[in-house]
């Protein structure tokens, strides 16, 4: 870190109870575990005085450090449930580093979910949350896909638009794309936030939320099987590429 420059931790959730592909943030993506590109990233980048993955697994826990993150303590199991709002682990970590005496201006939140984000995309997302004045985070987006423009809430046999905004002479659902308003989709590749709006306000995020526009596949999230192949198929293709990994692999069964 530069002299002067507010403090700021990364913080990876990495819990083991992924329900739609099990043991996802550990699962093998060309040669490494898919947490261990973030990790990478992260210390690559430059940008964070600690790198800190929560995880409620002791093996989560090892494979992380031996890619280089501190594991300082597991995240208790009420926090680690698939219905478990982020602002729960994300005050439990700050607090348990706060008592140890380790506090920072600023955390980020990086999910292992997001391979194809590089310690570039950590740089330029942490020279423009600086550079502007007045926010309370930044969040990563990209151009949404399926515009919810055209997008509908069904009650029985009927039907009405998501968004009752568009002119009644041309609503948005009958309209071509190109011609409606641009809206963008947060994607889970990025977050940054100045600490102050956990332990003041008790939210992740705040109230006033900046921009980070992901470039090609920087905000490329896994989730389900269909993704991981297609972040295979892309790495096959040289269409995307991943951060480089000094470590050589764990050894299976040694975490």
């Amino acid at each position: 870190m530069v002299r002067g420059m507010p403090s700021i931790v990364a913080l990876i959730p990495a819990r083991s109870g992924s329900q739609r592909m099990p043991d996802k943030n550990i699962r093998p993506l060309a040669g490494h575990p898919l947490m261990a590109y973030t990790i990478a990233a992260a210390l690559q980048s430059g940008v964070f005085d600690a790198v800190v993955v929560s995880t409620d697994a002791e093996r989560y826990a090892e494979i992380a450090r031996h890619y280089g993150a501190e594991v300082p303590f597991l995240r208790p199991a009420e926090f680690a449930g698939p219905l478990s709002p982020d602002i729960e682990w994300v005050e439990y970590t700050l607090k348990r580093l706060r008592d140890e005496g380790r506090t920072y201006d600023c955390f980020s939140i990086l999910r292992p979910t997001s391979p194809f984000r590089q310690a570039e995309t950590i740089r330029r997302a942490w020279r423009e949350f600086l550079q502007e004045e007045g926010v309370d985070s930044l969040r990563a987006v990209e151009k949404c896909r399926q515009h919810p423009g055209k997008m509908w809430v069904v009650r029985g046999k009927r039907m009405m638009p998501l968004l009752p905004l568009s002119p009644a002479e041309q609503p948005w659902h009958s309209s071509q794309y190109q011609s409606l308003p641009e809206v963008y989709v947060q994607n889970a590749s990025l977050e940054i936030a100045w600490t102050r709006v956990v332990f003041e306000g008790r939210t992740i995020a705040g109230t006033v939320i900046m921009p980070f526009f992901t470039q090609g596949y920087e905000g490329f999230d896994i989730n389900e099987a269909r993704d991981w192949w297609y972040a295979e198929h892309l790495l096959a293709r040289g269409e995307a590429r991943l951060p480089e990994i000094a470590q050589e692999p764990l050894p299976m069964g040694a975490a």
